[in-house]
């Protein structure tokens, strides 16, 4: 029989649990509060979101935006609800053409531009932008500025004058290379051919500089990255790559890199993909994403679209969590600075992300975690989105500098 005694003590320690478990709760919604009355003021910049690219090899509507009513539930990680709930203020739209296609890039490039400047024509909440001042008025009125990034130098066919006219088109970043190795620019995906950027790789950096392009060093190999930090007039981003040295893998940025960045003002856009975060996911991850490259080689894209679901959809990943990804982007500031970090999740371009990060809505929770760790306000500012929009604002400068010569 339970004495009376004993049968106190439970209750005691059940009440006690009970409070602990209270009190716990309370914490983290107390945070959770914070974070979103936080993302409510600051501009939180995302600096890379695929969903161009899911609308154009959607199985049952493809390249069609009319098809899919971004006010309502989509097939996507992106719609403009769960947008608002993940307190995005400005949205870097990925105008990515894959670079195994090994034909028709341009016109492949101008098709994806034409799809995001539709995606955002079509809905009031989003106002096209192409400068800091954009950004900044747009928030000032409720809306979603966005901005485009091209991934992938393949796309300017090694023409200056195909650079310009991206940029005149809305372009305000370019990734110098994506998986695949250009005439004048190594991937971090491929063996090296060049040790780096080629003299006219060095002209391209240059021409972005001066037409106030931001030369994004996410997908380069590290002599890339060297090189471009050796020749780049204006920051440097990187919009979507994490830590290397906590999953090492070449996607992600070494701290020799990351040691350099506050000389140049650039900023490492921690992104969430599962398998650049960590290195159990890679483990499983990377060999496919690397067998979906080989078997993509001069493939069409729906062929080549067709091989990764076929490789991604047998894989068994390992769970990971946002705590791993706060703990990138405290690697990153610890190595680099805290005016050196963003935040470019990569939504709607992986299928595989951290518990609790499944779409866009989810940053507050990222946010959430920070504080519990000590981040105060004016950091989480500059994490949000001031830390980029000051790259921006500084290359706008150089490229005024630059063309008055």
């Amino acid at each position: 029989m339970m004495t009376t005694l004993r049968r106190a003590l439970l209750a005691a320690c059940g009440l006690m649990t009970f409070a602990a478990l209270s009190t716990a709760q309370a914490d983290e919604d107390k945070a959770l509060v914070h974070a979103r009355q936080l993302l409510k003021k600051v501009i939180l910049v995302d600096g890379h979101n695929d969903l161009p690219w899911a609308i154009r090899t959607d199985k049952n509507h493809p390249s069609d935006v009319a098809a899919f009513d971004l006010n309502g539930k989509v097939p996507f990680q992106t719609d403009l609800k769960r947008m608002e709930q993940g307190g995005i203020g400005a949205q870097f739209w990925s105008v990515y053409i894959p670079g195994e296609i090994g034909t028709g890039y341009a016109r492949t490039q101008l098709e994806q531009i034409d799809i995001a400047r539709q995606v955002i024509a079509r809905y009031p909440k989003l106002q096209f932008a192409t400068t800091v001042a954009d950004i900044r008025a747009a928030h000032s009125q409720g809306r979603i500025a966005s901005l485009m990034g091209m991934e992938g130098g393949h796309a300017i066919e090694n023409s200056l004058g195909a650079l310009r006219a991206y940029y005149d088109l809305g372009v305000r970043y370019m990734t110098l290379t994506h998986n695949v190795n250009l005439d004048w620019a190594d991937s971090a995906a491929k063996p090296p051919e060049h040790g780096g950027l080629t003299k006219f790789g060095e002209e391209v950096v240059l021409e972005m500089n001066k037409i106030g392009m931001l030369v994004d060093l996410a997908h380069v190999s590290d002599d890339t990255m060297d090189d471009a930090l050796r020749v780049s007039k204006a920051p440097v981003i990187f919009s979507h790559s994490s830590a290397r040295a906590l999953c090492d893998v070449p996607r992600n940025v070494p701290d020799s890199i990351l040691k350099r960045l506050p000389a140049n003002g650039g900023v490492v856009m921690v992104t969430f993909v599962a398998g650049f975060i960590d290195p159990a996911v890679a483990k499983v991850q990377i060999p496919a994403i690397a067998e979906i490259g080989r078997r993509s080689q001069g493939k069409s894209v729906e062929e080549a679209e067709k091989i990764s679901e076929e490789v991604m959809g047998k894989l068994k990943m390992p769970e990971t969590s946002i705590a791993m990804v706060a703990d990138h982007i405290e690697h990153i500031r610890k190595v680099a600075g805290v005016k050196n970090i963003g935040l470019g999740g990569d939504y709607d371009g992986n299928s595989q992300w951290p518990k609790g990060l499944e779409d866009v809505s989810k940053y507050p929770y990222l946010f959430a975690e920070l504080i519990r760790r000590g981040w105060s306000d004016e950091d989480l500012t500059l994490l949000a989105g001031e830390n980029v929009l000051r790259a921006l604002a500084q290359a706008e400068t150089v490229s005024r500098q630059l063309s008055k010569k």
